[in-house]
């Protein structure tokens, strides 16, 4: 079996920089597993090339674990897509769900702020700053997360913003919380790699003058853990008993 990884892609080369490095830290973390990397856009392989590649190499199934944190329209539609179009007829591939939400990114989260120098969480407002999506369903998880994580973590507030999409923008959301009392507000970028979007989320955050925002997420060993996570659940498993008729195969995706 096979580990692909599938990136949305940027022009940005440190969005590419940051998926060769995850792929050499879930390949370190797991000596014998082939983890490869393919892009939907801007950036090669492709997806598609990728796929031909483990073709051509023999390779019969892989499982495809898409580096987005929200199951939103490139989740359901776009990579579920190229999977079926792009797949040579030799290779079966399995799309794994998405990383978010989980407690492991909320983990990185909390270190990346550490790692800020934020302490004092009573008189700290944080801003959770995405890249956007117009799809309700991944606000939805956004701000679930910003609930959660707000009742667990013990910060002042916590507040949802959008680099894209729909607002409230980063900006805004440093104001409003300045407004209900924080003494501080720190920016914690929920994205994985850097880019045009999460360059926007910081430099609003700092005009706004927030006084903290966090690095992206990347290569941190949360991330690592969760990719590794999402390829196990995504495995087959065994065939059961002829005739059981409980069989399924969640997510699988058959040839073309």
């Amino acid at each position: 079996m096979t580990l692909l990884l599938v990136a949305h892609g940027s022009r940005d080369p440190r969005h590419a920089a940051t998926v060769a490095a995850l792929r050499a830290g879930v390949a370190a973390r797991r000596p014998g597993l082939r983890v490869e990397a393919g892009f939907l856009d801007f950036y090669t392989p492709s997806v598609s090339e990728a796929l031909e590649r483990l073709a051509a190499d023999g390779v019969r199934s892989a499982v495809a674990v898409p580096l987005l944190l929200t199951r939103a329209f490139h989740a359901r539609t776009d990579i579920p897509q190229v999977l079926r179009t792009c797949c040579p007829p030799s290779l079966t591939v399995h799309q794994s769900d998405v990383l978010g939400p989980s407690p492991l990114l909320v983990g990185a989260l909390e270190r990346r702020l550490a790692e800020a120098g934020v302490r004092d969480r009573s008189s700290t407002g944080v801003v959770l700053a995405a890249a956007g999506t117009s799809d309700p369903r991944g606000r939805a998880v956004v701000e679930g997360v910003a609930r959660s994580w707000q009742h667990a973590g013990g910060w002042r507030a916590v507040r949802c913003a959008y680099a894209s999409a729909s607002g409230p923008r980063p900006e805004d959301a440093v104001h409003a919380l300045r407004a209900a009392g924080c003494e501080h507000v720190a920016v914690a970028r929920y994205v994985l790699a850097p880019g045009r979007l999460p360059d926007r989320i910081a430099a609003g955050a700092r005009e706004a003058g927030a006084d903290v925002v966090t690095d992206v997420l990347g290569v941190m060993g949360e991330v690592v853990t969760l990719v590794l996570r999402r390829y196990e659940e995504t495995l087959p498993r065994p065939l059961p008993p002829r005739g059981n008729p409980h069989f399924t195969v969640s997510g699988a995706l058959p040839p073309r």
